[in-house]
């Protein structure tokens, strides 16, 4: 893999936890290499860096940039990395974009700024300017309304097509499948977000998923990619469901640490870490699904 891909990005991504310490308040940056190392050993092609499990909006703009350098330079020659710029204004997302492509990121993706309903118009012009930003690296639509609060119509995604030529594709969250197959637009890459849905939108025509459950079990969600069947979907849908019974971003760096992964628990504020009793739960709803 190199962290340079113009044509876009394909198959298994990670949507990568942050390492923190001191109670979430501080980075743990020198974590990011060992992460790196266990994801591309369980066989993804890439991470996705400050997605929803990797915690993105709750640091700040200099945290931000700080994430992205780490994750990049850790990654280079090993996996590609999509750095994920969206934020509350469109200054801070153009900031974010132009940067990741000055740090050599392989991709850019951008959810909707959640709380303000934009309309078409100010959705079109606030991921135009993104995509500007980052341009000719391969820009990428966060498709989430569960998180942004609302959908980005697939009549804005033909408009920014027109507006940007960089506009690759979409990572969509949405389900069940009825919400998630508008996006499966000719023309454009699509990665799925919900690991339930991973053999339906690859049937569809989705050229891969950037999977919250691959950074912690890379291995599982590599093979469901790679063998595209319904009873590899339906496991991976089994265990993700045993995961997110519990507060998530703690959930899976609990599990990477159980795997010997050098990253704490601790999460930004207000996200909480797990209790004891919670812990036991989770590593046991686990293993029951995979034994």
């Amino acid at each position: 893999m190199t962290n340079s891909s113009p044509v876009g990005i394909r198959g298994t991504l990670a949507a990568a936890l942050t390492p923190l310490a001191d109670g979430g308040s501080a980075l743990d940056l020198d974590a990011v290499p060992a992460l790196v190392d266990f994801l591309a050993a369980g066989g993804v092609d890439g991470l996705l860096a400050m997605g929803t499990t990797g915690e993105g909006v709750l640091f700040d703009l200099d945290e931000r940039f700080r994430i992205a350098e780490a994750f990049v330079d850790a990654a280079r020659g090993k996996l590609d990395v999509a750095v994920h710029c969206g934020a509350q204004t469109t200054d801070a997302t153009v900031r974010l974009a132009a940067r990741a492509v000055e740090l050599g990121a392989a991709a850019v993706a951008v959810i909707a700024p959640p709380y303000f309903a934009l309309d078409e118009k100010e959705q079109l012009r606030h991921l135009a300017a993104a995509a500007a930003a980052c341009a000719p690296t391969p820009f990428y639509v966060y498709e989430f309304a569960a998180r942004s609060g609302y959908a980005i119509p697939p009549a804005v995604l033909g408009l920014l097509r027109e507006k940007a030529e960089n506009f690759r594709g979409l990572k969509v969250s949405d389900a069940p499948f009825e919400r998630f197959s508008p996006y499966l637009i000719e023309g454009l890459d699509v990665f799925v977000g919900p690991e339930a849905l991973i053999a339906d939108g690859l049937a569809g025509g989705a050229v891969g998923a950037v999977s919250a459950l691959a950074t912690a079990f890379p291995d599982e969600v590599a093979a469901a990619v790679r063998e595209g069947t319904p009873e590899r979907s339906e496991r991976l849908a089994r265990l993700r469901q045993a995961v997110q019974t519990y507060p998530m971003p703690a959930a899976v760096k609990a599990i990477a640490r159980r795997k010997g992964v050098a990253v704490r628990e601790d999460v930004r504020p207000p996200l909480r870490t797990l209790t004891d009793v919670e812990r036991d739960g989770l590593f046991a709803a686990v293993d029951g699904v995979l034994d």
